[in-house]
């Protein structure tokens, strides 16, 4: 297990966000924990230099394309990029720099999953460059697949069988907790069990970790099959629960 990086975008700049605030329309009111004053590549070459790979750039909304690419370029097949990735600009992402791109809207289509648009990707890019986003919230007892900047439920269950299913489509998944995301307040405990029991592929949580001990219990109930991306309790995020420090330590002790 290891604990993985991540820059999110948003209005250009790298951002802390509590997920469940990202709400398109008027009256919609954006909870922001961080926003940074130092570019994209500032953090990119800070990953980099101290060996922090697969992590990921996620572009939160449309305007991000610049700091996105400004990120990839300072660690060239060092970083992941999702946001608003489909079959035709995927393989321009990967001309970018991207090591992988990462998709949740394109597949999982007007609350369904869509198989053709799936495998377009796969013919554009191939399986080794493929994460999907698999991030949800609660609904009925149950995890169910979010869209749109985690706006809209899909019909899509994460169970045994969708695993099993994507994970011959895809090298890896991304997982966020949107219940819990950028609150600081503890990982989703039930969800990381459950990922950890049906996953057949590599598979990063994200979502609610606060501190170090949040990086342990996510070895333990994981069975070390699951990494970790620790964000808004980050002190390089502006966060006081997590030093970048305690993470390259926690690396090179535990990682693998």
């Amino acid at each position: 297990m290891k604990i993985r990086p991540c820059i999110d975008l948003h209005d250009g700049k790298v951002k802390q966000i509590v997920g469940s605030s990202l709400k398109d329309g008027e009256g919609s009111e954006l909870i922001e924990n961080f926003s940074a004053d130092k570019p994209p590549a500032y953090f990119s070459a800070l990953f980099r230099d101290h060996g922090l790979t697969g992590g990921h750039v996620i572009m939160l909304g449309p305007g991000n394309e610049d700091a996105a690419i400004e990120a990839l370029k300072e660690w060239p097949g060092g970083l992941q990029v999702g946001g608003g990735i489909n079959a035709e600009n995927a393989p321009w992402w990967i001309d970018q720099g991207a090591s992988h791109v990462i998709v949740t809207s394109y597949v999982f289509y007007k609350g369904q999953m869509n198989l053709e648009r799936l495998k377009r990707l796969v013919q554009a890019v191939g399986k080794k460059r493929l994460v999907l986003d698999l991030s949800c919230r609660k609904k009925d007892g149950s995890y169910f697949v979010v869209t749109d900047r985690w706006q809209n439920f899909t019909n899509v269950q994460i169970d045994a069988r969708l695993m099993k299913e994507l994970s011959s489509y895809a090298d890896e998944f991304l997982v966020h907790g949107v219940d819990v995301e950028g609150k600081c307040q503890g990982i989703d405990r039930q969800l990381v069990k459950l990922l950890a029991e049906i996953t057949p592929i590599p598979t990063t949580y994200a979502g609610g970790a606060r501190s170090m001990e949040d990086a342990y219990v996510v070895k333990e109930l994981g069975l070390g099959k699951l990494d970790l991306t620790i964000g808004s309790a980050l002190d390089i995020f502006g966060g006081a629960g997590v030093t970048f420090k305690e993470i390259v330590e926690f690396n090179q002790k535990e990682g693998t």
